[in-house]
């Protein structure tokens, strides 16, 4: 799509492109009170790859670089997951992009996390949507 389909989304659909430079999809996150079903589902009949259980979460490889994750309900860490799947776009550089969210605004939900490889935060964009931005740790 390149541009809104609704004309009052203009000033949103500009808002995120002037801050927001996303390559491709680096994560996706499942809050949900059918944990057992859902773990099954993406498991046992679409086949992904588990990486990762513990109690209440398991993470599934997606592709050759990109994660997704299932929380069951009584996941705290996870208790603003609230607006349906969490989509993570990949950036370049999430220190950067989180720096223009900010001066543009955007409400941010999580300080900036790490692992040796990833870096990610979790921001609300403006119809209320909770998303990941996800890319390269720099530090």
């Amino acid at each position: 799509m390149t541009g809104p389909r609704r004309a009052k989304d203009g000033p949103r659909v500009r808002q995120l492109r002037a801050v927001a430079t996303a390559n491709a999809i680096g994560f996706i996150g499942f809050r949900t009170d059918r944990f057992e079903a859902m773990v099954a589902l993406f498991r046992e009949l679409i086949g992904l790859p588990v990486i990762r259980k513990a109690p209440g979460a398991t993470w599934f490889r997606l592709g050759t670089d990109a994660e997704l994750h299932v929380y069951a309900d009584a996941d705290r860490d996870h208790a603003f997951f609230t607006t349906g799947p969490v989509v993570g776009l990949r950036v370049d550089d999430v220190k950067v992009t989180r720096a223009r969210m900010e001066a543009e605004g955007l409400e941010m939900l999580t300080e900036m996390e790490r692992t040796d490889a990833w870096a990610w935060c979790h921001f609300r964009a403006p119809d209320g949507t909770v998303m990941e931005i996800i890319g390269p740790s720099s530090e």
